[in-house]
């Protein structure tokens, strides 16, 4: 998986946008908040995601993921390499994540994304 890869999953998603925060970090949003964040610069390239708070203590256990600095409190996880995982796997992590999201924005932005 690449950066790319990354950004066309997440595109397929209802009302994405992608910004990039603190000089070199891709973000993808919705409804104006986080759900994903990569950094395309680092070697190799990193990214954090929201997870549910199981998915949060199953994932930090296994090799490459770690809770992500300053918003592990948010249930964050980092992976410090996005080829780690495939595809399908990807998929589903990043689906969760917007939908943790989504779940948490305002009825009226829900109803827009057909949420």
């Amino acid at each position: 998986m690449t950066i790319e890869d990354l950004q066309t999953l997440c595109h397929q998603l209802p009302g994405v946008t992608e910004d990039i925060k603190w000089d070199h970090h891709l973000c993808f949003n919705v409804g104006g908040k986080m759900f994903l964040i990569t950094s395309p610069d680092e070697v190799p390239p990193t990214a954090s995601f929201k997870a549910t708070p199981e998915q949060f203590e199953q994932l930090i256990g296994q090799p490459g993921f770690a809770p992500a600095s300053h918003l592990a409190r948010y249930h964050w996880v980092h992976l410090d390499d996005v080829a780690r995982l495939n595809p399908t796997r990807w998929a589903q992590l990043i689906r969760e994540s917007y939908r943790l999201v989504v779940e948490k924005l305002p009825l009226k932005v829900r109803k827009q994304l057909g949420a």
